[in-house]
């Protein structure tokens, strides 16, 4: 920490469990978003979407 830089302040006794939740939806998330909402500095909320991905599927042409 340079002297410039002003000392982090102490995270709030939810901090924890609020990364916990967050660790949780990204380790289970194969493809996808983990977004947080923040109101006055804090989060307040943890959105996941996940996108089922699927293999292209090759047609098959009729021979002329």
């Amino acid at each position: 920490m340079t002297a410039d830089s002003a000392p982090s302040p102490s995270p709030a006794p939810k901090e924890p469990e609020r990364l916990a939740i967050v660790r949780s939806h990204v380790r289970e998330l194969r493809y996808g978003v983990v977004q947080l909402v923040v109101h006055d500095g804090r989060v307040t909320q943890i959105e996941r979407t996940e996108k089922t991905r699927l293999s292209p599927v090759r047609e098959e042409r009729p021979s002329r």
